[in-house]
């Protein structure tokens, strides 16, 4: 794509110089024949370069354990978040977006490779990508972007030249955290250890406007990726944001003044996007990686994080991009986390070798309203994995003595868990926990504790029942069968792909 355009670049440059030349040499009535080929280079080459608009500049912005209640304009009571509300009136709108998974790292391996995150071994929080893994970084590298990661990673190392780390999977630039951050928070510049002062979303939003801004002037679109470290416990808000909920209690007012903060950086990206002039042009994607905690609210919905019920799932989504989405929208399509990849890879043209399934779907028609329908149905699966502790703070702080002192770093590669190996057991238990197979309207769980060999299942119709109270399934026997059998392949797909299925041979 980038050489077609550069090359249609020169062909429209070349068909304006043969048309000065021909006012030159006397009107076009008098042209002999010759003339006519460059008149028709002319015709051409204009229908072409505008066939041909530049490739959009692409952001995209990730809470972490925002609610989908916890917006002010979903109905929050108190929660003020000015930017999202306006974005919400402005943009695109996404009310049915679901996470991958409940919980944060899995849902952000699904955003980087568009595949749900038990095919690669990325159960629960701390689990680290696989380096076979086809990431939407380095996708996009191979067809020009810019690339840049700033803020919690959560997919594996933060050391260079360790295969887990944003370097190692696509990103040029990356200043990036293991896990969650708060105010003045530690973060990996490349590998260096540095302690940062000030609030955390406004931190990570500057260093990706300082990126946009010398990719710019490189002349290069840019993928910038912005995953803030808000508002995940232990909440540390300012002192300004928490004035502004003086009744909260205080874990409560900080959990509030955060995503407050939060909002103001989103703004405050939005402010520098128009700014470097590349705001028309650049498509800003903005989401949570799994629904609400305590603090949080579901709106309504039941379960939370942790749990695939709707209040565990759905999260807020919202999406700007001016040249493309010109009047405000919202939509009910059940959308997610899983088809950004592929709408990202549609948009720009990448070009994919060796590309395992994909569990997503492209979007691209949604930004213009063509898309009505999905194509196919959206599944989870948490299967009950622990997840691997990885502090930030006290992983960045013991690195930044040791660089100090020019110690092996060695044994600090993996920060986590390490990649899943290839396997998994066959046998009754080898779909334990909770799965559930959402198409369309209606929403199918699969439940099965440990030590049981048959799950139960659950049917919810949430165009008329959102909060999951009425289990339909002995009503809807036949529908119920066809989703049963339907979630039970794809389960089946997703144990292949564990044990390395999708990968080419070494």
């Amino acid at each position: 794509m980038a050489s077609n355009h550069s090359m249609l670049t020169r062909l429209c440059a070349s068909a304006v110089s043969a048309v000065r030349s021909s006012r030159r040499v006397g009107a076009l009535a008098r042209l002999t024949r010759p003339w006519h080929a460059v008149i028709a280079v002319v015709v051409i080459a204009s229908t072409l370069c505008a066939a041909e608009p530049p490739r959009p500049n692409i952001v995209l912005a990730m809470a972490d354990d925002q609610g989908w209640g916890d917006m002010a304009y979903n109905g929050h009571p108190v929660l003020q978040t000015p930017v999202f509300d306006e974005m919400a009136r402005t943009g695109l709108r996404l009310d049915r977006f679901y996470a991958a998974a409940p919980v944060c790292s899995p849902t952000r391996f699904s955003v980087m490779t568009g595949r749900t995150p038990n095919r690669s071994g990325v159960f629960s929080w701390g689990h680290a990508i696989r380096p076979q893994e086809i990431t939407v970084a380095e996708a996009l590298r191979s067809a020009g972007y810019a690339t840049g990661h700033f803020g919690k990673w959560h997919l594996g190392s933060t050391l260079k030249g360790q295969p887990t780390s944003p370097g190692a999977n696509g990103f040029d630039r990356w200043l990036s955290a293991p896990n969650f951050f708060e105010v003045h928070p530690w973060l990996s510049d490349e590998g260096t250890a540095k302690q940062f002062d000030g609030e955390s979303s406004q931190i990570v939003v500057d260093a990706a406007l300082e990126f946009m801004r010398k990719t710019i002037d490189a002349r290069r679109p840019f993928l910038t990726v912005v995953w803030f470290g808000s508002p995940h416990a232990p909440h540390v808000g300012t002192e300004a944001d928490r004035a502004l909920y003086p009744d909260a209690a205080p874990k409560q007012r900080n959990f509030l003044a955060e995503i407050t903060a939060m909002d103001r950086a989103m703004g405050r990206l939005r402010d520098g996007l128009r700014s470097l002039g590349v705001a028309d042009n650049t498509l800003l994607w903005y989401c949570s990686d799994n629904g609400a905690i305590p603090e949080g609210s579901t709106g309504g919905l039941r379960g939370k994080k942790g749990q695939i019920y709707e209040g565990g799932l759905r999260v807020p989504c919202l999406i700007e991009w001016p040249n493309r989405i010109r009047t405000p929208r919202q939509s009910d399509l059940p959308c997610g986390t899983v088809d950004i990849y592929p709408t990202l890879v549609e948009l720009t043209g990448a070009k994919v070798d060796h590309q395992p399934p994909v569990d997503g779907v492209s979007l691209v028609g949604l930004f213009d309203g063509t898309l009505t329908t999905r194509s196919k149905p959206l599944g989870f699966w948490e299967a009950g994995v622990p997840g691997i502790s990885s502090p930030s703070d006290r992983i960045l702080s013991a690195l930044a003595k040791k660089q100090a002192a020019n110690e092996d770093l060695t044994g600090d590669a993996a920060e986590g868990a390490p990649p899943a190996k290839l396997e998994w057991t066959d046998g009754p238990q080898q779909f334990a926990g909770h799965a559930a197979w959402i198409d369309g309207d209606w929403k199918l769980h699969r439940i099965q504790p440990k030590r049981a060999n048959e799950p139960r299942w659950e049917l919810y119709n949430l165009r008329d029942d959102f909060a999951e109270q009425q289990n339909v399934l002995d009503s809807q026997a036949d529908r119920a069968s066809r989703m049963q059998a339907a979630l039970e392949a794809w389960l089946h797909s997703v144990t292949d792909s564990l044990r390395g299925k999708d990968y080419p041979p070494e």
